[in-house]
């Protein structure tokens, strides 16, 4: 084991693990007492790189080893090809980051948006944004009057080119909240 090393009882919620050469952050953990047997912690990882999770299970005070995990705020500046560049506002570094890397969160982020970056040993793992951003649609169907009491929803492009639903009485225009971890409609922003 090269890095820290932690125990199953100092388990955290974002903390890395290094499990057999990859990392994994966790989710959650529990730990469980049962009236028969030895303790143990049932934890759920999301792979950092695949972004994948996995259920594991370990036994009470087992030692894993842990990795520094380095976050920064970060400012994103262009897409370079499948890249994405960052930018450390306080030593101005830049730093490119695979859009494997980016995922989903490309979704919702423009240029000069602020992001956390984490990395590893100075390789990206993954980009946080904040829980929701705001952002405008720049294209959706025009609703009807009269829409507002159906409940409906429908396909609306933002400025990021992302699609997500909203409701029928909104224009294009509009900002809207966008919860960046799964898209949803947040509320209109005025």
């Amino acid at each position: 084991m090269d890095g820290p090393v932690a125990t199953t009882n100092d388990l955290k919620n974002g903390m890395v693990l290094n499990l057999e050469g990859q990392l994994w952050s966790v989710v959650e953990f529990q730990h469980v007492k049962p009236g028969k047997g030895p303790a143990f912690v049932r934890t759920k990882l999301k792979s950092v790189m695949t972004g994948k999770t996995v259920d594991k299970t370990f036994n009470a005070g087992t030692k894993v080893e842990t990795s520094n995990v380095d976050k920064r705020t970060m400012q994103y500046l262009y897409k370079d090809g499948t890249d994405f560049v960052f930018m450390d506002g306080k030593t101005y570094d830049q730093l490119h980051v695979s859009e494997t890397v980016v995922g989903s969160v490309a979704d919702y982020m423009l240029e000069n948006q602020e992001a956390i970056v984490a990395t590893h040993e100075g390789a990206p793992l993954y980009v946080e944004l904040p829980a929701s951003v705001v952002l405008e649609i720049t294209y959706t169907e025009p609703g009807l009057q009269g829409d507002r009491s159906t409940g409906g929803t429908k396909p609306a492009t933002l400025e990021t080119g992302a699609q997500i639903a909203v409701p029928l009485f909104l224009e294009t225009g509009t900002k809207v909240k966008v919860d960046t971890r799964d898209g949803s409609y947040l509320g209109r922003v005025n």
